[in-house]
């Protein structure tokens, strides 16, 4: 989960007497549900006081509970930068990180660079920069800084040169240039790479996330195929990822926490559409086979009703 310290203090003072007692009798009575619904209606200019109060129970009152609810607190950039400061620097989760700059678009990802600024202290370039290496760290310092077009508008002639060009400095060659992906998925708009995307299986037989495949390896691959995916369907990919922190033994808790919570103003009934039409089954009911508790019910409340 995310360590208290990574929830900057924010300006407004933390006495909110009446508020602190009035949260200490919902805990104190188990009244969870009731907290949850209350917490959700809080309008966003008075998430910043509900933040100082559940921070005053942290330690002694389900501490796992608390820290998804004051993630969630956080406007969304908030969010994805407590996240990415966790990931880069203490839990060296590059994965994690991976996913949350690669799925983003570019004016999140510019305003995401000043939130990270504010709260921190340090640019979030800097902590990519410090924190990951190789080609891996290529990518992700071209995406979080490459202005691209976000529009629908595609260049079929270009889209069509551009998979040509995948295709020599990848699948044609002995060995990979690195530099050649890391130029076009950093420049070109999600439109045109979905465009890139579909004139490469028509010329090559296959998808350019299996070239990927075949082509690079781990993290930067990750970075890759999380670009080409979020351009073809962001909803599609996170349906993929909270599958994966669901299935087999174990739940990966904080991968399901990560992306319910960060998509829950964005995407996250398109997801929960996806889900449903890919494993036939509502993300609301894996979710509750999946967590119990005060956690289940947080989670189940930000999913809303069920499809």
């Amino acid at each position: 989960m995310y360590p208290l310290f990574l929830f900057p203090q924010e300006t407004t003072p933390c006495n909110f007497t009446v508020l602190s007692r009035a949260l200490g009798v919902i805990l104190v009575l188990s009244s969870i549900y009731l907290l949850i619904e209350m917490l959700l209606s809080v309008p966003t200019s008075n998430k910043n006081i509900v933040q100082c109060t559940l921070r005053t129970f942290s330690n002694d009152y389900l501490p796992s509970f608390l820290n998804a609810v004051l993630l969630w607190m956080h406007d969304p950039a908030g969010r994805d930068a407590i996240i990415l400061k966790q990931t880069l620097t203490v839990a060296k989760n590059l994965e994690a990180a991976t996913e949350v700059i690669c799925s983003r678009t570019p004016s999140q990802l510019q305003y995401l660079r000043q939130i990270y600024h504010t709260k921190f202290g340090i640019y979030l370039d800097h902590d990519i920069e410090r924190n990951a290496s190789g080609d891996h760290k290529k990518i992700l310092l071209a995406y979080v800084s490459t202005p691209r077009h976000e529009g629908p508008e595609v260049n079929r002639e270009m889209a069509e040169n551009d998979a040509m060009v995948l295709y020599k400095a990848g699948e044609k060659k002995l060995g990979t240039d690195e530099k050649t992906f890391v130029q076009i998925f950093s420049q070109r708009s999600a439109a045109q790479l979905a465009a890139i995307n579909h004139f490469y299986h028509g010329k090559y037989g296959h998808s350019l996330k299996k070239a990927i495949k075949n082509e690079t390896s781990g993290n930067f691959a990750h970075a890759l195929l999380t670009i080409v995916q979020c351009a073809e369907s962001p909803a599609k990919y996170f349906a993929k990822v909270l599958r994966k922190a669901m299935k087999g033994l174990g739940t990966d808790d904080t991968k399901l926490l990560r992306v319910i919570v960060t998509r829950s103003e964005i995407d996250l009934h398109y997801i929960k559409a996806e889900y449903l039409k890919k494993y036939k089954k509502t993300l609301n009911d894996a979710v509750h086979s999946e967590t119990s508790g005060h956690y289940r019910a947080f989670l189940l409340s930000l999913l809303g009703p069920k499809q």
